[in-house]
């Protein structure tokens, strides 16, 4: 004992006291603890939101999840993960952001048992007309549960840009102003726009008729399937004039349906990875949901060429496909 009260005794005239290596071993068990919390975000009782059948992390935090990894070919491994994890309040600017096809908090809505048009656009907070414009539906439409619907962010219309329009002509198509339209879809300036390109027009009533028609009558012979045979359809049409394709696998082929130019190449929150092509007549095509892209934009490429391969990027409750759209055409797959 005596021997343990000298060790104590010069410990002590050495400056050092058994309440201070007390303190320091809490500090440091607090640090531990502290960290561990922020590495485990599920302890800290995060809620979550389901909107329109998409579930978001109720904090800025994104969600934990393990990367699905798949084989394309027979020796490249490729991690298909969602490309962005959002509160429902800014996908849509950061959708804006990445690329126009999707302008701001452009949202869809699966419709519920017991939903109606009205209902839906009074849950929204936009005017009946605004929901019937944006998906074609009539007055007397009837709604199946189920169903999928495009939601814009305020009332008024949705236009799809098509070869030669000018934003002028679309305000006065529209009865709308062409700064409100460039403000509201935060355009660089009024000639910022590009044939395929989708735009809100706020306050806008839609034409009866617009010059031209809005989609043109194509040969099914003009475009080949996006994927290998069987070509199997897994989503008939839907928004925006879209046909899903999927054989099953994941990293199938995915062809240019036609010959053109690649005008855009990117990754949306619900898109996903996309690539879209300009043809000679000024339909566009897109491609999304891709795994992987393999052409880039101002690329010539020709019908058949490989653009990429199918993935389940962005929002894809179905599993790997290509989402296929015509823009300023209707689909022959329709």
């Amino acid at each position: 004992m005596k021997g343990s009260e000298g060790e104590i005794s010069n410990m002590q005239r050495a400056g050092f006291s058994p309440v201070l290596y007390i303190a320091v071993a809490a500090t440091f068990l607090l640090l531990i603890l502290s960290f561990r919390t922020i590495e485990e975000p599920g302890d800290l009782g995060l809620g979550t939101q389901v909107i329109s059948g998409l579930e978001f992390s109720s904090e800025r935090a994104p969600a934990r999840e393990t990367p699905e990894l798949m084989f394309v070919g027979r020796n490249t491994l490729f991690a298909a993960t969602p490309t962005l994890t959002v509160t429902p309040q800014i996908l849509g600017a950061i959708v804006g952001q990445l690329e126009n096809d999707l302008r701001p908090e452009i949202t869809r809505y699966i419709v519920a048992e017991g939903d109606t048009s009205l209902s839906i656009a009074k849950k929204f907070g936009v005017s009946l007309n605004t929901i019937l414009w944006a998906n074609d539906l009539l007055a007397s439409s009837t709604l199946k549960e189920g169903q999928e619907l495009v939601i814009l962010p305020t009332t008024g219309a949705l236009h799809m840009v098509r070869a030669n329009d000018t934003l002028s002509e679309i305000a006065g198509w529209y009865q709308a102003e062409t700064k409100d339209i460039v403000s509201f879809n935060a355009l660089e300036s009024p000639s910022a726009i590009f044939a395929g390109d989708f735009l809100i027009i706020p306050d806008g009533t839609q034409p009866s008729l617009l010059p031209q028609g809005r989609l043109t009558p194509l040969a099914n012979s003009y475009f080949i399937y996006p994927i290998p045979a069987p070509h199997r359809i897994t989503q008939g049409l839907h928004a925006f004039n879209a046909i899903d394709f999927s054989n099953g696998p994941c990293g199938e082929s995915v062809y240019a349906a036609a010959g053109g130019t690649v005008q855009r190449t990117g990754s949306t929150a619900i898109g996903g990875n996309y690539v879209r092509i300009i043809h000679p007549n000024g339909v566009v095509t897109y491609y999304g949901h891709l795994v992987s892209i393999l052409t880039a934009p101002g690329a010539k490429v020709y019908q058949g060429q490989l653009v990429g391969y199918t993935g389940r990027t962005g929002w894809s409750a179905t599993g790997c496909h290509v989402h296929f759209e015509v823009r300023g055409a209707s689909n022959p797959f329709r």
